[in-house]
């Protein structure tokens, strides 16, 4: 229920970088956005993702790093919900 804002060019200009907020394709059915936290970009041109919630989260613990392609916006603002 909350909403976020983002930059869908911010990695058009650079990779992603550890701590960022991500908006994702999940690599399990990709037509689903994830949003996620990075953790590690590898220098095979993918990145580890991580939930904020390790025992309720499913990212790369579980699917494993993604492309840098499946990493699609750079979350600039997190509004939640009153």
């Amino acid at each position: 229920g909350d909403f976020v804002l983002c930059d869908p060019r911010a990695y058009t200009r650079r990779a992603p970088t550890p701590g960022e907020i991500v908006l994702a394709a999940d690599p399990r059915a990709p037509r689903r956005t994830v949003i996620k936290r990075v953790r590690e970009v590898l220098p095979d041109g993918r990145v580890v993702l991580r939930g904020d919630n390790p025992a309720a989260s499913t990212d790369s613990r579980r699917f494993g790093p993604v492309p840098l392609e499946a990493v699609h916006a750079r979350v600039v603002c997190h509004l939640g919900r009153s």
